[in-house]
């Protein structure tokens, strides 16, 4: 049954809804403000007492109404939405509050830009092999002024479509500071939010690696694999692994693909002849994991030797 009385709410929020089907209505982004309405919201609580939520454009999702309005700001809304919810449906930790959000200065690239500045910052990631799809698959943007001034901002989201943690790098050529990174933990699995458990994933070692992969990437966002992220790669169904460090993080990636090794996990170790991901470009990386074939037993040792 549709609860009418949060369509209303939401409706005060968001605009006017257009029902679809299945108890959802459809509504016009806030986050990547496309011209059609593209956000979903489904008003008919599923079995576990949530109401789903989906950008098919930005593809920000969310499993509650609370959740919708904390990320839209309308914090006046949540507790009126709260209590609209039937009793013990709604799991309140979905709507605590994070320490981390984006730059106040942080300008989304969908926006259309058209400063001095965004051009610069367009031109390099044009540089990069960075797409406007891209951009808008990742929410990127940049900053014009503030702490992160003229850095390129990549956020990334977890599974939930709350943002975990962002890289900002300088689009100056002769920058002051290169990269500047939130000061909050890095113990996340970035880009989560695009991450399928059931497929054959590629760790890699930064975001614009990521990006060019374009399946099924996880940056490490350095050279070791945090807590949380190997826990999770243990945990899941993933049988097959590549890893695609650089080549001055051998020693890491030996010992990362060992560690899989030993958990059952078919691992394959890429060559990449002294570039990165992002160098290589999307066809010539999809070329190397085509070709690569399992490290076996014999081959780490060999491999290891080696060093």
């Amino acid at each position: 049954m549709i609860n009418h009385l949060l369509v209303t709410l939401v409706d005060s929020v968001l605009g006017k809804g257009n029902q679809t089907a299945r108890g959802n209505y459809a509504y016009h982004c806030p986050f990547c403000k496309h011209h059609k309405p593209k956000l979903e919201v489904n008003f008919t609580e599923n079995k576990k007492g949530h109401n789903p939520w989906h950008c098919w454009v930005c593809n920000t999702r969310g499993k509650t109404i609370p959740n919708l309005l904390k990320k839209a700001e309308a914090y006046d809304k949540i507790e009126e939405a709260k209590r609209l919810i039937p009793q013990g449906s709604f799991v309140e930790e979905t709507i605590l509050k994070h320490d981390l959000f984006l730059p106040k200065e942080f300008t989304r690239f969908i926006d259309k830009p058209s400063s001095l500045m965004a051009r610069h910052a367009l031109a390099y990631l044009k540089s990069r092999g960075v797409t406007m799809e891209d951009m808008i698959k990742y929410n990127m943007g940049y900053c014009e002024e503030g702490e992160y001034q003229n850095m390129i901002i990549i956020p990334s989201y977890d599974a939930q479509g709350d943002l975990n943690y962002f890289t900002a790098r300088s689009f100056e050529k002769q920058p002051f500071r290169k990269y500047k990174n939130p000061s909050v933990s890095r113990d996340i699995v970035p880009f989560e939010m695009f991450i399928n458990w059931d497929s054959p994933l590629v760790l890699c070692e930064g975001p614009f690696d990521a990006i060019a992969i374009k399946r099924n990437a996880i940056p490490l966002l350095g050279k070791n694999i945090q807590t949380n992220l190997m826990k999770k790669i243990v945990s899941s169904k993933v049988e097959k692994i590549y890893i695609a460090l650089d080549s001055d993080a051998i020693k890491s990636a030996l010992k990362f693909c060992e560690m899989f090794m030993n958990e059952g996990k078919e691992v394959h170790l890429l060559e990449m002849d002294d570039k990165d991901p992002s160098e290589l470009g999307f066809k010539r990386f999809t070329e190397l994991i085509q070709k690569s074939v399992p490290l076996t037993l014999s081959g780490l040792l060999s491999r290891k030797l080696a060093l």
